[in-house]
């Protein structure tokens, strides 16, 4: 726009009523939004100067992508990209509600549900939720994590879900070459009788957290929670000469056993929380609070799903930022 049509623009408010203000005012908001967020995607282009295809650095501006992104030309193989080609984003139409999505995955207020987010940004739900695998999938590969001197490990639990599962579905198309899944369905313990297990039942699945004193934590679901699979999945993480604090698992005094390590073992109750008066595993327990409350309002996450979750929650209390979430990408 010229600067003399700015102008002329800028005296036409003048003249506009109190709705005409409101439209405008919200279509300038709208825009800002876009801009914001492509201006965001073209700072990983600025980062990363060679091109996608032969790799080479040299490139030309070649006008803007139907979503107003910056295109580039490759000097070398005449190929043309932008800031999202070859990335998991790279196929997404609507950048600035994406951004909008991805800041309330990892804001410091509580994350909305699938469909009250989509109702908040006009969109269908199921774009919601493809947006939010795409976020688990880039966020999956996690940073070796390592910890040191006093370190705190237990487990919370998480009820097993088969939503989405088809597995009831092909037995009863064809029950001949197809054998009826080893866990029933809900419906069954209604229906049919079925004794519903209180407490820990065999449908729950383990979360193994450890955390340490200087701030470094850890969650990672557990296959099953056999004392092996529990000393396995905590070798790595422990060096030497850390001091181990946990409950009386199995896992965990074979794992002190095997590698002379120092072991304390605390309870649950009152009396028996602290051991030697700095020893105990409070900081853990304060993680499986905060499980809890992050995974409730998405009423059981099917368990296919539950590693993403649970990563979810380990960016969020890192505090990553949507910033840190396109580098990736």
């Amino acid at each position: 726009m010229l600067h003399h049509d700015f102008r002329r623009f800028l005296n036409a408010l003048d003249d506009l009523n109190p709705a005409q203000i409101e439209d405008a005012q919200t279509k300038i908001r709208d825009l800002r939004r876009k801009t914001e967020a492509i201006s965001e995607i073209e700072a990983r282009t600025n980062q990363e100067h060679k091109c996608p295809f032969c790799g080479d650095e040299r490139r030309q501006k070649w006008g803007r992508t139907r979503t107003k992104v910056q295109r580039y030309r490759c000097t070398g193989c005449q190929k043309t990209y932008s800031g999202r080609t070859g990335s998991a984003i790279g196929r997404i139409h609507r950048p600035d509600l994406f951004m909008m999505a991805l800041r309330d995955m990892l804001g410091t207020s509580a994350p909305q549900s699938v469909r009250k987010l989509a109702r908040r940004l006009g969109l269908n739900k199921y774009t919601v939720w493809r947006w939010r695998m795409l976020v688990f999938s880039i966020i999956d590969s996690s940073s070796a994590m390592s910890f040191s001197e006093i370190i705190e490990a237990d487990e919370t639990y998480q009820r097993e879900s088969r939503k989405g599962s088809r597995k009831w579905v092909r037995h009863f198309a064809d029950p001949k070459k197809v054998t009826p899944p080893p866990c029933p369905r809900w419906e069954d313990f209604t229906t049919q009788g079925l004794k519903m297990m209180r407490g820990l039942s065999k449908w729950q699945l383990p979360i193994l957290t450890v955390a340490d004193r200087g701030g470094a934590r850890l969650f990672r679901r557990l296959p099953n929670r056999k004392g092996v699979t529990l000393e396995r999945a905590m070798k790595p993480l422990v060096p030497a000469d850390a001091v181990l604090c946990s409950d009386g698992a199995n896992g965990y005094k074979n794992l002190a056993a095997a590698g002379s390590l120092e072991h304390f073992v605390v309870g649950s109750k009152p009396s028996t929380r602290v051991a030697s008066g700095c020893y105990h595993i409070q900081n853990v327990n304060s993680l499986h609070a905060r499980y809890k409350r992050f995974i409730q309002p998405f009423c059981g996450p099917a368990t296919k799903n539950l590693s993403g979750y649970i990563r979810w929650l380990e960016v969020r209390l890192a505090g990553m930022q949507p910033a840190d979430i396109l580098q990736t990408a």
